[in-house]
């Protein structure tokens, strides 16, 4: 049998355990009893946002100037009062030398704006992207002071990585926001990111670690023989063969990292999760909603992911 017809096969099977495993959610959920309701989904992502213009005063209507889909409403009140209001002209059912009492609608705006998910979703993203580059940095940092032959530094990085790791990420967000939050002033958001980028920065540094004594011994002592010192030799030499060792477990940490932002909901910020609880609790659509929010997070460390892959390929070349 040639490879391209035993690849074809495998495909098949392949194909045929996904649709048994869609099969099986079908059934599954058919006897549920519970009705779906996913046509309410995309009004959470983006919706249609309805200003009604009413008058504040009892007038007339003196002038209407039509500006293509905007139409300029002016209103002289009783009292001389001059009242401008701008509206949709499609909304607009008035005439000149109508009279107009107070409350009454001149008209309405309308606009597209961002939903619950799309605002959590974003949230999401930069509190991600932000406690990413923190934990990168204090991990670099961390794991260089791990390979130190300073006994203090050496030993300082030892406790940090042991304490953040020993203990859950939960207690340490309740601890950044409950306590050091309220003694530093810093807002909940930045406990959040703080929290997520330390702890963070305790598993880089162990990768960072890994990764820099992978590297045989002789480079190190082949740039210290082309006159470097040890500095510059693990900057030019040392790390950027370490990076492209460890990057497939950095891309893992970070994937990690998005998903244990969800966490951050418990101290109030509205990330994709919490976005997601208030949705449920307006229009108790738990399923969809959860479906939604999971397929959400799985774009985004797929994404992670792909782009990792990417950088591996571009980094290859120079192999």
């Amino acid at each position: 049998m040639n490879t391209n017809k035993k690849n074809r096969l495998w495909w098949t099977l392949t194909i045929l355990v996904l649709l048994g495993v869609v099969a099986g959610l079908w059934a599954a959920t058919n006897r549920i009893d519970y009705t779906w309701r996913w046509n309410r989904v995309p009004q959470y992502f983006v919706y249609n946002n309805e200003d009604i213009k009413k008058i504040t005063f009892d007038g007339t209507v003196s002038k209407i100037e039509r500006n293509g889909n905007k139409t300029t409403v002016t209103v002289q009140g009783d009292d001389d009062t001059i009242g401008t209001f701008i509206v949709d002209t499609k909304n607009l059912n008035l005439n000149v030398d109508d009279y107009l009492m107070e409350d009454d609608v001149v008209g309405s705006t309308s606009e597209l704006k961002a939903g619950p998910l799309s605002v959590g979703l974003w949230v999401t993203i930069w509190i991600s992207a932000v406690a990413s580059v923190i934990g990168l940095v204090i991990g670099v940092i961390t794991g260089l002071c791990r390979v130190s032959q300073n006994l203090t530094l050496r030993q300082l990085s030892i406790t940090y990585i042991e304490i953040i790791r020993g203990t859950p990420l939960l207690v340490q967000l309740f601890i950044f926001y409950f306590f050091l939050g309220t003694v530093l002033d810093i807002g909940r958001e930045a406990s959040g990111i703080c929290a997520l980028g330390i702890f963070a920065g305790a598993y880089v540094a162990e990768i960072i670690r890994a990764g820099i004594q992978s590297i045989p011994k002789g480079q190190m002592e082949a740039a210290r023989s082309l006159g470097m010192n040890v500095p510059q030799a693990m900057v030019y030499i040392i790390l950027p063969q370490a990076f492209k060792r460890t990057l497939p477990p950095l891309a893992g940490q970070f994937i990690s990292l998005i998903k244990d932002s969800s966490l951050v909901s418990v101290i109030a910020i509205t990330d994709l999760t919490k976005s997601g609880r208030e949705v449920i609790t307006s229009t108790f659509a738990v399923f969809e909603i959860w479906f939604v929010v999971a397929f959400l997070y799985l774009i985004l460390t797929f994404s992670l992911s792909q782009v990792v892959s990417w950088v591996e390929r571009r980094l290859a070349v120079s192999d």
